[in-house]
């Protein structure tokens, strides 16, 4: 474990804070394969945590173990205070409607409509009229910033940043407390990539959701997440905020974070201080 993680980690405010998500000593692999070994993260109550690593040092795999999609050979998940492995069938339902998820692709049914889409996680675990079902769906539509007529579109119809609003209208239907998101921002251009990000954290702020999110999007990292957490070497080698990420001498994550891509990214505290001289307001990007 890296110097910068034991001191962010044992930091008493970190310490006080709500815990929503909690592994340990998390071992997952796949034949002879170990591509997670005994790794440890929390996730805090309210904030957006973006999750980084090099591609296939298994990001998808942990989101993926810890929505029970895949195997773990040991350790400890703990969710909103629950171990899955001691609760029962029923228990378990209940803390699944507390979890939103979106997939990288959307994941959405290619024979369902938008509305049809929304309305699976409620048929899966609710017994609702129709009626209510449709209101409901309607309601997330434009909480995701979607026109009220794509409620009746099918995939195919939808464009690809339409398709990422959609599976977060789905991933919200049933109102969750914590929401993973794997790859939010992938195969958007620019700005639809901003308006994405600003519409996580309006919905963090307005709904008080925990955001899990797996990201190479270092616009998101800098403008969106209260913290960061780098995999590496099968388990997380640093956590911590932005400005940790800069200060860490990691040489991975100083290529990641200080490499060519990044150079014309600033952090937000850097952006805001700018702003105030200029009295340009508050953005979140440098343009």
């Amino acid at each position: 474990m890296s110097a910068l993680h034991s001191e962010i980690s044992s930091q008493p405010h970190e310490r006080d804070r709500d815990i929503v998500l909690s592994a340990r000593d998390v071992t997952v692999g796949f034949g002879s394969k170990i591509v997670l070994d005994r790794l440890n993260l929390d996730v805090y109550r309210g904030e957006i945590l973006g999750f980084v690593g090099a591609s296939g040092t298994g990001k998808s795999v942990l989101m993926r173990t810890v929505l029970r999609l895949l195997p773990r050979r040991s350790g400890k998940i703990e969710i909103l205070g629950k171990d899955y492995d001691k609760l029962s069938e029923p228990e378990r339902n209940q803390l699944d409607m507390r979890l939103g998820v979106l997939f990288q692709q959307g994941a959405l049914f290619s024979s369902l409509t938008v509305k049809e889409n929304i309305q699976v996680p409620m048929r899966e675990y609710l017994d609702l009229p129709k009626n209510l079902m449709d209101e409901l769906a309607h309601l997330k539509i434009r909480m995701v910033g979607l026109a009220a007529d794509a409620a009746d579109k099918y995939p195919s119809e939808l464009s690809g940043g339409m398709i990422k609003r959609a599976a977060l209208a789905r991933a919200l239907a049933l109102d969750p407390d914590l929401v993973f998101l794997d790859e939010p921002t992938s195969g958007l251009d620019p700005i639809g990539a901003a308006e994405f990000d600003e519409l996580i954290a309006k919905l963090r702020d307005t709904l008080g959701l925990t955001v899990y999110m797996v990201t190479h999007d270092l616009d998101s990292l800098f403008s969106v997440c209260d913290r960061i957490a780098v995999l590496g070497q099968k388990r997380v080698l640093v956590e911590g905020t932005v400005e940790d990420m800069l200060a860490c001498d990691d040489p991975w994550v100083q290529s990641y974070f200080r490499g060519k891509r990044a150079r014309s990214i600033v952090p937000r505290e850097d952006i805001a201080d700018r702003n105030d001289v200029n009295g340009a307001g508050a953005h979140s990007r440098e343009k």
